[in-house]
């Protein structure tokens, strides 16, 4: 089977990201497929048009990508100018975080597109390979971001988080001991900073403390000792991950109020609603706002500040899951396993995604019962 995969520029603010590098044009054209790339797409990437053309793309515009494409693939969700782009029974594989947009959510139902989530497709060990990636990128970032947003000229306390020789370095506190986590925790560590680190496996939390260094504390989550932590803090990280669900809320609005003043809360959790419950997303351009006396740190697509980066680090894990898609149709990518299938978050007006029927109270429908209407 031959698809026609369409690549349009993104257009939320500030997001430089490409769906796909030239390496991965020039695999999908060497099986069969046909690339459309819309003009300038890789621009913010610095990939030129004539980048695409040489690995095999036809370089078209914004339009035709839509009209032409059976498949769509994005870096971020489709924005509400980009709905009425798309059509019935067309498949956009891209970032949804659908718990955080019940309008997304219902725009995708409605047109009865097929919607296959990076953010939920795991691998046969139950990890998440698309999503991974990015959040090795966010969870390094949120370190170097909060420490310039602790300095004063950026609004913070005026905290180094390294310390120096008799002064106590920063008081860093994460939330959630997953990928983000514990790339928060290595560049932190690295720092020199106080460390916690808060998880709710507790064999998560002995792999942590046996492969970072001393200055990581690792802790059982529970809402006292949170709560406690986090008021005690210079820096607090919200890295906690429930795939393809809203993020539960760790930190309250009072937690936040007792924490000290120009303190600084980054939550990398706000494209799945936040687990901070004085969050709501950012821009790049935007970044930060203070609420009950605190510097938050929102922003919902922090890898796109590091474009080219992310762009081919997110082409390397999504290549295999869109060769598949491409070459097999819906009903074959679902039929390569469970761990796969679990990328298919909305079909034909219809929720396939646990966490995503959790989150709204909808009806729920099965692969199983989809794959056997189509036999």
């Amino acid at each position: 089977m031959a698809s026609v995969v369409g690549i349009p520029c993104e257009i939320k603010e500030h997001e430089g990201r490409v769906a796909i590098a030239p390496a991965g044009v020039h695999v999908l054209c060497q099986g069969g497929q046909q690339v459309l790339i819309e003009s300038g797409a890789g621009n913010g990437s610095g990939i030129a048009n004539e980048e695409f053309s040489q690995a095999g793309a036809e370089i078209v515009e914004r339009e035709e990508v839509f009209s032409r494409s059976d498949i769509i693939v994005k870096v971020k969700e489709p924005l509400e100018e980009e709905f009425d782009l798309l059509r019935a029974g067309q498949i956009v594989f891209t970032f949804f975080h659908f718990a955080a947009s019940r309008q997304l959510l219902d725009a995708m139902l409605q047109r009865e597109i097929t919607c296959v989530a990076y953010e939920t497709i795991r691998d046969r060990s139950g990890n998440l390979p698309i999503l991974t990636p990015m959040s090795e990128v966010a969870g390094r970032m949120a370190v170097f971001e909060g420490s310039r947003h602790l300095e004063s000229p950026s609004g913070g306390r005026g905290v180094l988080v390294s310390g120096v020789p008799g002064v106590e370095p920063a008081k860093i506190v994460i939330l959630g001991g997953g990928v983000v986590g514990l790339n928060a925790a290595k560049i932190a560590a690295g720092t020199g900073a106080q460390v916690t680190i808060f998880d709710v496996s507790h064999e998560r939390l002995r792999y942590l403390d046996d492969i970072l260094p001393a200055n990581v504390t690792t802790l059982y989550s529970n809402p006292l000792l949170v709560s406690k932590k986090v008021r005690q803090a210079d820096l607090v990280i919200g890295a906690v991950l429930v795939a393809g669900a809203k993020a539960p809320v760790l930190v309250s609005r009072e937690d936040v109020k007792m924490m000290k003043d120009a303190s600084v809360l980054i939550d990398v959790a706000v494209d799945q609603g936040g687990c901070i419950e004085t969050c709501r997303p950012t821009t790049h351009s935007d970044p930060t706002y203070v609420e009950e006396g605190v510097l938050h740190y929102c922003v919902a697509n922090m890898p796109g500040a590091v474009a080219r980066t992310s762009t081919f680090a997110l082409t390397n894990v999504t290549l295999p899951y869109l060769e598949v898609l491409a070459r097999e149709g819906i009903e074959g990518f679902l039929g390569f396993g469970d761990h796969v299938a679990a990328g298919l978050n909305v079909h034909a007006g219809a929720v396939y995604h646990d966490g995503v029927a959790g989150s709204f109270d909808l009806p729920l429908e099965s692969v199983a019962s989809l794959l056997g209407k189509n036999k």
